[in-house]
């Protein structure tokens, strides 16, 4: 993990700075020119419902796994409906964690993270003195494995916040370890040859952050989450139905995702693209600032564990083929990845060229 203890400088989370009533953002969050970007508001993600994996039907099945097959070879993205996580679950996770962002800042200070792990709450990525900062405060931590998984560091208010947690991560990695079978099975592979890849069950890692977006009184200016692809296996978003933030880089447009109520928003992340050798990939995207209303998103992150080597698997590499990418365990990706912040994909395209 990183040698980080602290942070290079303190910063004021972004709730503060919008109950304190500024009109003009600080400097170090101006991060984006207005009008710059070209973005495509006609087209939405896949939406696909699992469900259909359940029918005694094969057609019915079989149409279900080339869709997903589709959408992780040309989108990176897709958006899922009967997925089987409960929906009473997923509000009362949502009405939870809304409640601890409310919370004095005092009593969220207690969570105060630091960059050797992340965990608790915060307001920046990356160890850079005086880098510009995202619009965004985020509480992040461990579910698996059990072996690093500290229940005191999550929020201890609302009282029901740690048992709700407990709940939706299990139900949301079982839905991963079900997607990892599925992806493997339209590669061609063992049906748990991803499942293995990630440690088995005793390895795989599953992590949430919790993104509190404030409302900004300069939204064309300010970034809520840079550009950026997830550095781990595959992540279920979360997020209200009813405000638009995140946007992906497709077709060398940005397009800006529409959300379906209790429905997840699933992403193919870093260390997939390198298990499948560039088969499936990893996609930019980022969340936009908004003047109108705040915004609450849940990722949860289904991971290869720490010590995982992970590298191209032999099965998807060929004389024609050759592994892209150099054999390296999740810690040291991420570790690399922290430390130098939200880059796009540049960080994983140096790895690529380091072979070539």
């Amino acid at each position: 993990m990183s040698s980080w203890s602290e942070w290079p400088e303190p910063i004021v989370p972004v709730q503060c700075l919008y109950e304190s009533g500024i009109t003009t953002i600080p400097e170090r969050y101006v991060k984006r020119v207005p009008g710059a970007e070209v973005e495509d508001e006609g087209v939405n993600i896949p939406l696909i419902d699992l469900k259909d994996l359940d029918s005694s039907d094969g057609s019915v099945r079989n149409r279900v796994l080339e869709r997903i097959s589709e959408a992780c070879r040309e989108w990176g993205f897709f958006q899922v409906v009967g997925h089987g996580v409960d929906h009473g679950l997923m509000a009362d996770m949502q009405a939870a964690w809304r409640e601890f962002f409310r919370l004095p800042l005092e009593e969220k200070q207690e969570y105060g993270n630091s960059p050797a792990t992340y965990e608790g709450y915060g307001s920046r990525q990356g160890v850079e003195k005086g880098a510009k900062l995202d619009w965004n405060d985020y509480f992040f931590l461990h579910f698996l494995p059990n072996s690093i998984m500290d229940t005191c560091k999550w929020p201890h208010l609302p009282v029901s916040c740690r048992e709700l947690i407990a709940k939706y991560c299990e139900e949301v990695a079982n839905l991963g370890d079900k997607l990892t079978r599925i992806l493997s099975v339209n590669l061609g592979l063992k049906e748990d040859r991803i499942h293995e890849a990630f440690g088995g069950h005793e390895e795989r890692a599953a992590c949430l952050r919790v993104n509190f977006y404030p409302k900004c009184s300069q939204p064309d200016l300010a970034m809520g989450l840079s550009p950026h692809s997830d550095p781990g296996g595959l992540t279920f978003l979360l997020v209200d139905a009813d405000v638009a933030g995140l946007q992906i880089f497709h077709g060398d447009k940005w397009i800006t995702v529409k959300p379906l109520p209790n429905a997840f928003i699933i992403n193919i992340g870093d260390q997939i693209q390198v298990m499948t050798n560039d088969i499936y990939k990893s996609v930019e995207h980022r969340v936009m600032a908004n003047s109108e209303k705040e915004r609450l998103s849940m990722a949860l992150f289904y991971n290869p564990g720490g010590d995982v080597v992970v590298k191209p698997l032999e099965e998807v590499v060929s004389k024609d083929k050759p592994a892209m990418y150099p054999a390296m365990t999740y810690y040291q990706y991420r570790t690399f990845i922290m430390t130098k912040g939200l880059k796009g994909k540049s960080q994983l395209e140096s790895l690529k060229k380091s072979k070539s």
